[in-house]
Order: C-alpha cells, then sequence, then structure tokens
C-alpha cells in the first residue's frame, strides 16, 4: 500500500483536479512531490479533520492555526501554489453539491475520510470568532469586531509594526525597497498630510486613530489641532500616552468613540485611513454622509481604503472566510468605483485617485519579518494560535496585492461649497 504522503497527495489532487505543485509531508514521516518545493506539513489526521469538516479556505486555516498543518521552506511560494487551488475556489453549498456528482471526487473524498479515522471532527481553534451574521456594523458589533483584532496587546502590535506604529500600507521610494519602514511610513503620513493641505490652526478629524501616528505627525510637523476617534480602548489609551510624551495634549485629543457620535464639527479635514473596511457595504453611504456633513464647506477628505476586484454579478461576493473568523470579523472590502460612487452620493467631490497597490506588498513583507525575527515574543504575549493567524494573514495578503486579487486607493475628495471653488491647484499632484 502506498506510504500515507503519496496517498493524501493523491487524494488531494483528485479533488482539485490539478496537480500540487508542493511536496507532502504526512505524520509516519512519509514525503511525496517536488523535492525543490515547499514543504505541506501534515503533522496529524486532526488536520485532516479539519480539511473534511470545512472544505477549503477556512479548514485550511483551523489546521493552520491549531499547528496541525505547517509549511517548511517558502511560505510565499507555498501559499501562491495554493492559491489558485484553494483560496479561489467556491466554499458554498452549491459548489460542494455539484463536485459530488463527480465519481473522483466521491472516491478521493472517502479516501481522505478513511486516512482521517473516526473520532468526531474536532472543535474550530479558540482565536475563531464564532457569531451569527445578523445585526452587522451596529455600534454594539463594530466594537466587538473591532476589539477582536485591535485589542490583541499593544506589545504585539509593537513587534509587527515597528517603531511608527502605523497600521496601514506604507508609502516606499522608488525603485524599492529601499529605505526603511519607519522612513515608509513617515512618508505615507506625509502624503495625506499634503493631500489634505494641511496647515496651522486648522482641524483634523482622523476616523480610526489607532496609536495615534496621523494624528501626531499632523499637530507635531503641521501645527494642526486634531481629534482622533478609534473604537479600541487599548489603542486609545498607547495613543494618549504618545501624545503626552510628544507635548501635544493642548493639540491632540484622542477619545474612545464611534465616528457616528462625532458631533463637534466643523472640520477642515478628515483622514480615514485604513478604517473604511470595518464599514460595510449597509453602512458606506451612512459614513460617507457622516463625514460630509462634519467638514466645512472647502474642505477635504482622505480615504485610504483596501478595495477588491469587481465582479461579474456583485451578489455572489461572499467576505473572505479566514478573514471574517480570525481577523476582520465583519469586514467587507468594495470595489474602488462603489466606494467612488457612495462618497459622490453623499455630496463629495472626488478630485483624485492614487493607486499604492505594490506598496501594501511591500509593508506586509516588512511586517512578516518583524513577526517572524520576533516570534518568540510574539507568541509569548498573544499566544501560538493568534501568531499564526498574523503570519499566515499578512503573508497571503501580501500576495494578494502582488497578484492584484486586492488593491488600495487613496481617494481625495472635497465638500466642494455651492459656487464651485474646490480650493485645489490646477495642478494638484505637488504632493508627489
Amino acid at each position: 500500500m502506498p506510504d500515507v504522503a503519496s496517498r493524501l497527495k493523491g487524494h488531494v489532487e483528485q479533488l482539485i483536479g490539478a496537480p500540487l505543485s508542493v511536496r507532502v509531508r504526512a505524520w509516519d514521516g512519509s514525503q511525496a512531490g517536488p523535492p525543490d518545493a515547499p514543504t505541506l506539513v501534515v503533522r496529524n489526521r486532526r488536520a485532516l479533520r479539519h480539511l473534511l469538516r470545512k472544505p477549503g479556505e477556512l479548514g485550511l486555516a483551523r489546521a493552520w492555526v491549531a499547528d496541525d498543518l505547517t509549511v517548511e521552506g517558502d511560505l510565499y511560494a507555498a501559499l501562491d501554489a495554493l492559491a489558485g487551488l484553494v483560496w479561489e475556489r467556491g466554499e458554498d453549498a452549491r459548489t460542494l453539491a455539484q463536485a459530488l456528482r463527480d465519481p473522483a471526487f466521491r472516491s478521493a473524498a472517502r479516501g481522505l475520510l478513511a486516512l482521517a479515522g473516526p473520532p468526531l471532527p474536532p472543535a474550530p481553534p479558540p482565536e475563531e470568532v464564532r457569531r451569527p451574521r445578523r445585526g452587522l456594523h451596529t455600534k454594539h458589533s463594530d466594537r466587538r469586531a473591532i476589539s477582536h483584532h485591535y485589542d490583541v496587546g499593544n506589545d504585539f502590535y509593537e513587534i509587527v509594526l515597528g517603531p511608527s506604529m502605523v497600521y496601514s500600507c506604507a508609502y516606499w521610494p522608488a525603485p524599492p525597497p529601499r529605505g526603511t519602514l519607519e522612513q515608509a511610513q513617515h512618508d505615507k503620513l506625509e502624503l495625506v498630510a499634503r493631500k489634505l493641505a494641511l496647515r496651522p490652526g486648522q482641524r483634523l478629524l482622523d476616523v480610526g486613530c489607532g496609536w495615534g501616528s496621523m494624528a501626531i505627525h499632523a499637530a507635531r510637523d503641521h501645527g494642526v489641532s486634531v481629534v482622533g476617534v478609534t473604537l479600541s480602548r487599548e489603542q486609545a489609551a498607547y495613543a494618549r500616552k504618545r501624545v503626552a510624551d510628544e507635548g501635544l495634549t493642548d493639540r491632540v485629543d484622542i477619545r474612545v468613540q464611534d465616528y457616528r457620535d462625532v458631533s463637534d464639527g466643523p472640520y477642515d479635514a478628515v483622514s480615514s485611513i485604513g478604517m473604511a473596511e470595518h464599514v460595510g457595504s449597509e453602512r458606506y453611504l451612512e459614513y460617507a454622509t457622516a463625514l460630509h456633513r462634519l467638514l466645512k464647506p472647502g474642505g477635504r477628505l482622505l480615504n485610504h481604503q483596501i478595495a477588491r476586484r469587481p465582479q461579474r454579478d456583485e451578489t455572489s461576493y461572499r467576505v473572505d472566510s479566514f478573514i471574517d473568523a480570525y481577523v476582520f470579523p465583519d469586514g467587507e472590502l468594495a470595489p474602488l468605483g462603489t466606494t467612488v460612487s457612495l462618497l459622490e452620493r453623499s455630496g463629495f467631490e472626488v478630485r483624485d485617485v492614487e493607486s499604492i497597490r505594490e506598496h501594501y506588498a511591500l509593508t506586509l513583507r516588512r511586517w512578516v519579518e518583524n513577526l517572524t525575527d520576533g516570534w518568540d515574543r510574539a507568541v509569548s504575549l498573544a499566544g501560538p494560535g493568534r501568531a499564526r493567524v498574523w503570519l499566515l494573514y499578512m503573508a497571503a495578503s501580501a500576495l494578494a496585492f502582488e497578484r492584484n486579487r486586492i488593491g488600495v486607493n487613496q481617494v481625495l475628495a472635497v465638500r466642494t461649497p455651492e459656487p464651485g471653488t474646490s480650493g485645489l491647484p490646477l495642478r494638484a499632484r505637488t504632493w508627489n
């Protein structure tokens, strides 16, 4: 009888209808596949039970987070090889029902069941969010989702993000990857400030202010007064300490507050950097309208947001199962065109759109380096399961940006007053 690795590889290739371009090592020590390829290590039968319970991305993620499945060698190459076979395939009931009509698929599934053994499917790892998908994007559910993602521990984020403590894509010089992550993050904050044309005496609202980096940059380097809002208490405490250490408490106010509850406008400018992904499609017009209301006539919005590729049938869009369960509960991505359209519907004039997709791939690879370099401490702070979530999430996201599966855009919009004077120069891209 063939060894476990050969049987496992054969069954998986039958299921996916394509060769598996990674090497497989099974719990019995057997190996199969290209010798120079990264190795997918199936540590035990429980990994198969995860996959059989949830075929596709979520099953793989559960096995990975539980450390029943891991990769030896180039993680990026392994994920790239698996992406077209697993991440881009459907996981819904219709897809499974269609597959089960294929005798070869049924035969492979029976083979995997035999390898997995008789015990009941394992419970999902404790790091997985389990809640009904109803009542999305209420103030209560948004607070809970933000807490899951951001209240992992500020010390953990210091390892991943480095001294800049900026959790959004940096802005790299050309050709990359010259310079440090800290300098590239500084340049991104400065890019936002220049697009908003910040100057002394103005008021800036920083929506989703994170650990306070944009608020501090705007107040210290551009002389503006800043209100930063976040739903994370851990972020707010950290940001307030940074503000105090910089001697900026008279110019920066960090609040634990929902953007929908901000009522002390008008502001001269609004920055929203990596926050709109949490808003949700049903609430996006409300979000855009709220920011429009908070701006003075002539005020500017800089909306920095991850986007997905549009689908032929937009009703078929489903939130990524791994991201939703382990990383950004209730997060949603929209195509760039949808975002621009909703900003315009809310009353904004969209004046500039800049895609910085490749910049995010470079940033994520630096964050992965930071995490792997500080792995032991990260595990001691957040636990092995959470550390493995972040490693998988950031490495897979880097590839998604590189392969143009997702992008990130800075949209500059103006609350243009009735006479039609936008306040922008005729040649606006002086910030570059």
